[in-house]
């Protein structure tokens, strides 16, 4: 069996073993990290040789910690990174260069539509009728977008909404609200199979599909992070929050992960702070007393254009795992319009919880 995982700004971890009788064997570590001493490594195939192959990550993290020599430096490495990788290995999990990835980039839409798109494209790619597909959005009106769960009163106030004119959607994932105007946000969808992300834990699942887009940040003289559960920050402030949606398979078979980010290109916070009921629980859990402070846009970071921007992420996704162009097809078009119809544009689905 063979699993790998990039630890999140660190290096590539790959795992071999075989599985014998319920436990692993012939456990092999290895990966472009450094570690110090050279002995460390044997000490971690140790560790992990004869480990029952139902341990968890967790588990394993800690047989592996507890057999490091001491004065052991890892740069690039840890215990729980090797672990996901074994983990990973017994999932049997997929790697990014396993599939052709497809680009799906068109003109402006509506916001409904966007919502809608995102569960048709995941829901095509777990029935295996879609390869997977990395969409770029381009925002046809200005929105706020709530988490599948916000309180619709809680977090939007209805006469600022109205007064700029600014239309109110729920998606299907969860996490907080967004506040987006064309022009002034870059958003983007990953739809991809469930194996992909097979042997991580959810939160690590949100640095692992986040990491191609730190590194084409830094590209762009950009040092950012992911900062759990589902931001992306740099030294200056959050610059983006991602969030996800797992879709079943057809007879409940494997599924599909949707995974999509909001990046705050430029703001206008006074017009967010009108529209958006930011509460001071919320303030207080980001340590900061000023809704305005949270959000670092990447036009100041950068001083690139925002199509600049876009076009050199999508130069980073090709370069690192290949990219073909795609295109919206006229069935799922015509489906996901019709979820705008009966869900989406629906009073029943937008104030679902009131």
């Amino acid at each position: 069996m063979h699993g790998e995982y990039k630890v999140p700004g660190g290096k590539l971890v790959v795992v071999d073993l075989d599985v014998k009788e319920g436990v692993l064997r012939n456990v092999r570590v290895a990966g472009d990290f450094f570690l110090e001493p050279d002995e460390a490594i044997l000490s971690i195939n140790a560790a992990l040789e004869g480990s029952p192959s139902s341990t968890d990550a967790a588990g394993l993290a800690a047989r592996i910690e507890a057999a490091l020599p001491a004065g052991t430096v890892m740069f690039g490495l840890t215990a729980e990174g090797v672990a996901i990788a074994v983990r990973r290995a017994l999932a049997h999990a997929t790697d990014w260069t396993d599939y052709d990835w497809q680009l799906v980039h068109e003109g402006p839409q509506s916001p409904a539509l966007h919502m809608a798109l995102d569960e048709v494209l995941t829901a095509e790619v777990a029935a295996g009728r879609r390869p997977p597909t990395l969409r770029v959005w381009e925002w046809g009106a200005p929105a706020v977008i709530i988490g599948s769960f916000q309180s619709l009163r809680n977090e939007v106030d209805p006469d600022g909404a109205a007064r700029h004119g600014i239309e109110v959607v729920r998606r299907i994932s969860g996490g907080g609200a967004m506040f987006v105007e064309p022009g002034n946000t870059i958003t983007y969808s990953l739809s991809v199979p469930e194996s992909l992300v097979h042997g991580l834990s959810f939160q690590d699942s949100y640095a692992y599909l986040d990491d191609w887009v730190l590194a084409a940040l830094g590209d762009m003289g950009i040092r950012a992070w992911y900062q759990p559960l589902n931001d992306i920050a740099t030294d200056q402030g959050k610059i983006a929050g991602a969030a996800q949606k797992r879709v079943v398979g057809p007879g409940g078979g494997p599924g599909a992960v949707l995974h999509h980010v909001t990046m705050s290109y430029d703001i206008d916070a006074d017009k967010m702070t009108e529209v958006l009921r930011i509460g001071r629980e919320k303030l207080s859990d980001k340590g900061t007393k000023s809704a305005k402070k949270r959000v670092d846009p990447l036009r100041r970071q950068t001083g690139l254009p925002r199509e600049t921007v876009i076009d050199r992420m999508i130069d980073s996704f090709r370069a690192r795992y290949g990219l073909a162009p795609g295109k919206l097809m006229d069935e799922e078009l015509a489906r996901a319009r019709d979820l705008v119809r009966t869900k989406f544009a629906t009073e029943e689905w937008t104030a679902r919880v009131p």
